[in-house]
């Protein structure tokens, strides 16, 4: 059997970190977890900076960087309508870091002038840049449940980073993570919530002063699409990528990904 493809958007960002730290999640399982992997399945994985080397991929990574540069990058390269179709149409399984997450919201505020342009599936809103400019990036633990309850904490990474304000809700309705009532929805959730395309998990917090009130959604699920506020692929921690790759074998298992013989 042909393996796996994963790629990681090569226009911007720590694409060799990523890559890196993939390598070592799937020699990770092999070792430790061979369980996950069914017979004969293996993975490879690529650069993507065309719709041909997107086309062989089974699962992609968005990778950090100024998400309004690589929306231009995208466009240029005629990229932006295929990533529209990989993750949205396709339902392939995407992650994205940082800037990445930023390009995977349905909707972004903060943006430059004119606005930018988003690849979407994540029925959220973005803020960008939440906590300033470079020289004001940080380093902080995170508890990340999905990791698994008995697990030390992770050591997020943000740089310019973004944060989830709220879901959207429907074409007219917005919930928000900070306030009683936007737009006539009620009150807003730091939680789960329901898009217009199902249900979006919540998948970690960042808590700035320890209280809930404090709290900045840095990590959410919907279907097949991931986004992270911080930077996994810039520490020596693989955990979250040996996670997702879990995640990318249960939709091949289920049948939901196709790899050529």
């Amino acid at each position: 059997m042909a393996p796996i493809t994963v790629g990681v958007l090569a226009l911007q960002g720590g694409v060799g970190e990523h890559i890196a730290l993939l390598r070592r999640a799937s020699a990770h399982l092999v070792s430790s977890q061979p369980e996950t992997l069914p017979d004969g399945t293996s993975f490879t994985f690529i650069e993507v900076r065309t719709a041909e080397a997107l086309a062989q991929c089974h699962a992609l990574i968005i990778p950090g960087g100024e998400s309004t540069t690589m929306a231009i990058v995208a466009r240029r390269l005629g990229l932006l309508d295929p990533l529209r179709q990989f993750v949205k149409i396709d339902n392939k399984p995407v992650w994205g870091t940082c800037a990445g997450l930023v390009m995977l919201a349905e909707e972004a505020s903060a943006t430059k002038q004119g606005g930018q342009e988003l690849v979407g599936g994540l029925d959220v809103r973005v803020l960008r840049n939440r906590y300033g400019t470079q020289i004001q990036s940080f380093v902080a633990d995170l508890d990340l449940p999905f990791l698994g309850e008995a697990e030390k904490p992770f050591r997020g990474v943000f740089i310019r980073a973004p944060v989830v304000e709220g879901i959207i809700a429907s074409s007219s309705s917005f919930v928000d993570n900070g306030t009683e009532k936007v737009n006539g929805v009620g009150k807003g959730v730091n939680g789960n919530g329901t898009g217009k395309n199902g249900s979006v998990e919540v998948l970690g917090v960042y808590r700035k002063s320890g209280g809930k009130e404090e709290e900045d959604i840095v990590a959410v699920k919907q279907r097949n699409v991931f986004g992270t506020s911080f930077h996994p692929e810039l520490t020596d921690d693989i955990r979250i990528h040996v996670w997702w790759l879990k995640r990318v074998l249960e939709r091949f298992r289920h049948g939901d990904l196709v790899v050529s013989a």
